[in-house]
């Protein structure tokens, strides 16, 4: 619907004061025209001026009655002119009635026409105030629309959220009862892991104890073997010094000689017994093992170094034999030997395998 422009204040009372304005101007007129056209009393006799001529001739009786009858006239002519004003005075008042009237009924109208305007305005706004409830009541529905779709939506979400935790608190309570079953499986994989060590490790002891009586059994046959093999080079070193000392000089030399590499090949014996005495086993070694080692003495049988000439190709077996022969630390039974003797082992190769070392 168009809405109409609101009339200003001026436009509301222009009409109404052409009216007035119509009607003051036809009552004057009106008035006017009842002047204009009011009929012209005669003019009054001079019943005085005869009334005296009159005194003159007649009686005091006459006289007296002539004033009575003038002075009826007068009344009359006073009451007529009075009765003429009246109704002259009644014409302006029905004229003014009139005038009063027309502009009443033009009040009147122009009331009407603004009690109209006032209707019309007030149905104007009766509608623009039913289109603003209209609108209002449109803009609640949405705003109650928008606000339910909101709680909606928030009810889906905290839903969505219920659902999530719900499925996050089974997946705890699975991954729990999946690690309790883990630790149970573990405890019991861990319990026959101790208890296989446990046996592996009963196992291993009975394998250490019988190689420690093995290797005691080997190292008290070894010892006899190495006292019997002192005592025969002992015995050979005696009897080669008596027969130095009871034969000739040409037969002492040749047994010298002679007794000289007995004496070499005995302390090459001597070296790798006492080698073996203080060789730790490496876990590496195995029969078939080669290492060549460089060995330097003093003429009092002290080992004053050792290295490696040729590697046996495993480093721990070979660093093995370097100590075992450094752990000899000196030969007493070298002490004595001549400087001829002694020659061959101020610096000399020595090689060690582990059948050499009795493995």
């Amino acid at each position: 619907m168009q809405q109409q422009r609101e009339p200003s204040a001026s436009e509301s009372y222009f009409w109404p004061s052409v009216w007035a304005i119509g009607l003051h101007v036809l009552v004057f007129g009106m008035l006017f025209v009842s002047f204009a056209f009011t009929p012209e009393l005669p003019p009054s006799k001079p019943i005085v001026q005869a009334t005296l001529y009159q005194l003159k001739s007649k009686s005091r009786a006459t006289t007296q009655t002539n004033q009575k009858i003038a002075g009826e006239a007068q009344k009359s002519a006073a009451r007529q002119t009075e009765v003429e004003q009246m109704e002259q005075k009644k014409v302006e008042q029905e004229a003014v009635k009139a005038a009063e009237q027309k502009k009443e009924e033009a009040a009147q109208k122009a009331e009407e026409a603004k009690k109209a305007d006032e209707s019309k305005k007030a149905e104007e706004a009766k509608k623009a105030d039913e289109a603003k409830k209209a609108d209002d009541a449109k803009k609640t529905a949405e705003a109650k629309k928008a606000e339910e779709k909101q709680l909606a939506d928030i009810a889906k979400k905290k839903a969505e959220e219920e659902a999530k935790k719900a499925a996050e608190e089974e997946a705890k309570k699975a991954a729990a009862e999946e690690a309790k079953k883990k630790i149970v499986e573990d405890a019991k994989k861990k319990a026959a892991e101790d208890a296989k060590k446990k046996a592996e490790a009963e196992e291993a002891k009975k394998k250490v104890a019988e190689d420690a009586k093995k290797k005691a059994a080997a190292d008290a046959a070894k010892k006899k073997s190495q006292d019997a093999a002192r005592k025969s080079t002992e015995d050979k070193k005696a009897q080669a010094l008596a027969d130095l000392l009871s034969d000739t000089p040409q037969r002492q030399q040749a047994l010298a000689d002679e007794q000289g590499d007995e004496v070499a090949g005995s302390f090459d014996d001597l070296i790798r017994a006492r080698a073996a005495e203080g060789w730790a086993r490496p876990p590496s070694a195995r029969k078939g093992m080669t290492v060549v080692l460089q060995i330097g003495m003093l003429p009092d049988g002290t080992v004053t170094s050792v290295s490696v000439s040729k590697s046996s190709g495993d480093g721990p077996f070979d660093a093995s034999a370097v100590a075992a022969v450094k752990n000899i630390g000196r030969l007493t039974e070298m002490q004595g030997m001549k400087p001829s003797d002694f020659a061959p082992y101020r610096s000399f190769k020595m090689t060690f395998t582990p059948e050499d070392l009795a493995l």
